[in-house]
């Protein structure tokens, strides 16, 4: 598979990842509060792991990205704890919502690793037979 193949399925992944994640976070039904916010939750993690892999699309990086939005991602969690009046005023939009959350709660960082684990299975799939990878730094 070439460079652009692999972006071209990065970026059908994109496409059916930010719909489903949307869907998600709008959800009305059964288990409401858990779709809205745990499974949301894990499609936001396959989401920041995709669009990552979208800028460095090595196999070589696929750990690195992983890892990164799952750090960065507990650490905005932990940031929901943080109230100061400007971070207030962003979470108070729909966007800063969506991208840095609102409530802190330590069951998030269960759903944050299964989501990078998806993320992980996901990247790995889509590599599956890239015929190249990152130049190696001399």
């Amino acid at each position: 598979m070439t460079a652009r193949t692999l972006r071209r399925r990065i970026g059908l992944s994109l496409a059916a990842v930010v719909p489903l994640g949307v869907l998600l976070k709008f959800y009305a039904g059964p288990y409401q509060a858990w779709v809205s916010n745990s499974a949301a939750g894990m499609a936001y993690e396959l989401f920041w792991c995709l669009a990552l892999f979208a800028i460095w699309p090595y196999r070589r990086a696929i750990n690195r990205i992983v890892i990164g939005v799952f750090v960065v991602t507990c650490g905005l969690e932990a940031m929901q704890l943080w109230q100061p009046p400007l971070l207030q005023a962003v979470r108070s939009t729909f966007p800063g919502r969506a991208l840095i959350g609102t409530t802190f709660a330590w069951s998030d960082f269960a759903y944050y690793a299964v989501g990078s684990g998806i993320g992980w299975l996901w990247l790995r799939w889509l590599s599956r037979s890239v015929s190249y990878d990152a130049p190696r730094r001399q």
